[in-house]
């Protein structure tokens, strides 16, 4: 009896120490998308008034959640008896992410304003929550499209390994990939609140301690629109990179076409090019429907 308990706690030891190892090395093959996440989802929780920025960083954490509850249990259902979907439905979530990178793409040349963004803009509560939760919204259904490609990849790394190991490895990366990046999100958008603390808890002193908070706490709050625009940029860039990608690495035409190129450069290129595509069919389709209603 004694011999059977020790026996399954070893397979139980056994297995964790499988599953550890095999979090690192899918952590470490999936740290560029979650850096690309962490761009696209701080770009995308930003822009609303103070007051509301972590409650709405709060309600994307929350649908990224159900998001991986979501994609989870498909991926592995998938991975196990439909293998041959994963990539088509890669290949879906690519074009609409290369779309969206080409669209922001147009719209910062055209000196279009997109309306979701200017959550802050405006006195009126009910075109101020209209206006998050289009936001809220928008953030969510991309969070899903790059969840999805975070998940495949942890998948593939343990692809042969026992399901309770693929389990225990894509629910770890699956969590990291919600708690670390908004986390991380959540400090982002708080850091002039951070610099104002700093400059208050400094007071009028004049030690060289109380000027080096000072000056701290000035430069964090100087920083914070800087970094907001540079974020809109590298999460266009993460867009389109991810989105591109996923036609490099899937499609061997593609892969083969481009392989001259470096493998960001060929991501960007790719990116660009389906996105360009994409937003020319919604357009047509655009003009033949309101032809239609015409």
């Amino acid at each position: 009896m004694a011999g059977g308990i020790f026996a399954i706690l070893d397979d139980v030891a056994m297995l964790l120490d499988d599953a550890a190892m095999m979090s690192k090395l899918a952590a470490k093959k999936t740290a560029g998308i979650l850096g690309d996440d962490l761009a696209v989802n701080a770009e995308k929780a930003t822009g609303f008034h103070a007051s509301r920025e972590l409650p709405v960083i709060w309600a994307i954490t929350k649908g990224s959640f159900i998001n991986k509850l979501i994609i989870l249990p498909i991926a592995l259902l998938l991975s196990a008896y439909l293998p041959g979907l994963i990539v088509p439905i890669l290949l879906i979530g690519g074009a609409y992410l290369c779309y969206e990178g080409v669209e922001k793409v147009y719209e910062m040349f055209a000196g279009h304003h997109d309306k979701t963004v200017a959550a802050r803009e405006t006195d009126n509560r009910q075109d101020l929550l209209q206006r998050e939760a289009a936001k809220i919204k928008a953030a969510i259904r991309t969070d899903f499209i790059l969840s999805i490609e975070i998940i495949v990849i942890a998948l593939g790394t343990v692809v042969e390994k026992s399901m309770p190991t693929q389990i225990m490895v894509v629910s770890f990366i699956a969590l990291l990939a919600t708690v670390g990046v908004y986390g991380l999100v959540a400090l982002l958008v708080r850091m002039d609140d951070a610099g104002l603390h700093l400059i208050i808890r400094a007071g009028t002193n004049t030690g060289l301690g109380a000027r080096s908070l000072k000056a701290l706490g000035q430069l964090l709050v100087a920083a914070l629109p800087r970094v907001i625009r540079l974020l809109g940029v590298v999460g266009t860039i993460a867009m389109l990179l991810v989105g591109g990608g996923m036609y490099v690495h899937n499609i061997t035409a593609v892969h083969h076409l481009l392989d001259a190129l470096p493998a960001m450069a060929s991501e960007l290129l790719a990116g660009l090019a389906v996105g360009t595509v994409v937003i020319g069919a919604v357009h047509l389709f655009q003009k033949f429907k309101n032809k239609l209603a015409g």
